[in-house]
């Protein structure tokens, strides 16, 4: 698959298939996921990879325990084979620019840094394991942890210094998606949105 056509393919999804991710294409998910730039090459992020019904069914419990889910409105999300948990790892930044050949930025403390290097380069790493599911032509869908975070860290024993940027469910997509009310909205055409120049 062109790139360009994984781009325009890429979309949130919603309901799955109960059909496991073969271990192989999962493995190749997450080898492309690495392969996201980072700043000074300190790859601060890792990934939790929860797979099968034991696993995914031990999220589910802790952040959506069963009777909340006769009211949850995406069942067909619950079926999603792969669970993944995207990690930022704060202090492998401020110790990469503690180094020789980084100390002259200053970045050795967080307050340094204008922007959270951690998070953008787990949302790049992300952004690839999204678009590395449509390649193999799976669904996948990026959500929020809202409830139980530290709970659900604890679970899978994900060291303190690690946070969690959110979900990403993977799997084969479902024929019946649900429909979403963002699809209703436009894409903001490129002039509105490129300001070449000046703004």
């Amino acid at each position: 698959m062109e790139f360009s056509d994984a781009v325009r393919r890429r979309k949130m999804v919603r309901n799955f298939e109960q059909r496991p991710v073969p271990q192989a294409v999962l493995h190749r998910l997450l080898d492309t996921a690495r392969r996201a730039p980072s700043a000074g090459f300190s790859q601060g992020f890792d990934f939790l990879v929860l797979a099968g019904p034991e696993q995914t069914g031990r999220y589910w419990d802790i952040t959506l325990p069963e009777p909340r889910r006769a009211s949850f409105g995406l069942p067909g999300l619950l079926h999603a084979p792969v669970l993944v948990l995207p990690l930022t790892d704060k202090q492998a930044y401020l110790d990469r620019y503690s180094e020789p050949d980084k100390a002259a930025a200053g970045l050795q403390r967080e307050e340094a840094w204008p922007v959270r290097y951690w998070d953008v380069d787990t949302a790049f790493a992300t952004m690839l394991l999204l678009l590395a599911a449509v390649d193999e032509d799976l669904g996948a869908l990026f959500f929020g942890i809202f409830s139980e975070e530290e709970r659900l860290l604890a679970e899978f024993g994900v060291p303190a210094a690690h946070h969690p940027i959110g979900t990403v469910a993977i799997g084969y997509a479902a024929p019946d998606q649900p429909p979403s009310s963002a699809t209703r909205r436009p894409r903001r055409p490129l002039s509105e949105m490129v300001h070449f120049g000046q703004w």
